[in-house]
């Protein structure tokens, strides 16, 4: 004789919430998007904005492929919801050059040779800018320190400190800056 289903678990429905009009700020441009309201900030920017260099790694906020800039701070856009940071400057690392002018930390990135698979570049230039802005880099192990929430699996890490390093002296602000 097969097993009863119990009549609760035969009726469960899965609803899913009500879109949510959002208009993220980002690169400097209004984007208006009807989101799921649990739609993360990552997802908002791939899949509705079709901005891909922030990346899909853990989906914890352990490795850092996926940081971003908000307000100017480093943050960890898959641990976001995108309805909660409406209002806020999202700056990706497709709206950190100016024009055909790399920003100096990705011109340093060439330079430097501070990737080699890639995976993680973006999420470590956007961090690296905020280090610099924030002023942690004024050596190898004050970068190393303030870096370390972004993981490189390739081991580049040498190159990457290098490429922060020089960076922050073209733009002057190593320190407290």
């Amino acid at each position: 004789m097969p097993a009863a289903v119990p009549p609760a678990a035969a009726q469960t429905l899965v609803l899913s919430p009500a879109p949510l009009e959002v208009v993220l700020r980002v690169n400097g441009a209004d984007q208006r998007l009807t989101l799921d309201p649990r739609t993360t900030l990552l997802d908002g920017l791939r899949e509705h904005l079709h901005l891909t260099g922030a990346k899909k790694g853990c989906g914890l906020g352990q490795c850092g492929a996926c940081t971003v800039l908000m307000d100017g701070k480093r943050v960890k856009s898959c641990l976001l919801l995108a309805a909660l940071v409406e209002g806020r400057e999202i700056t990706t690392i497709e709206g950190l050059a100016q024009g055909e002018q790399l920003h100096p930390l990705q011109a340093a990135f060439i330079e430097r040779d501070a990737f080699q698979c890639g995976y993680c570049t973006s999420g470590q230039i956007m961090a690296g800018v905020a280090c610099i802005h924030e002023g942690h880099a004024g050596s190898a192990q004050e970068i190393r320190e303030w870096m370390s929430g972004n993981l490189c699996r390739c081991g580049a890490y040498d190159h990457i400190v290098a490429a922060i390093q020089d960076a922050a002296r073209v733009t002057g602000s190593g320190r407290g800056g």
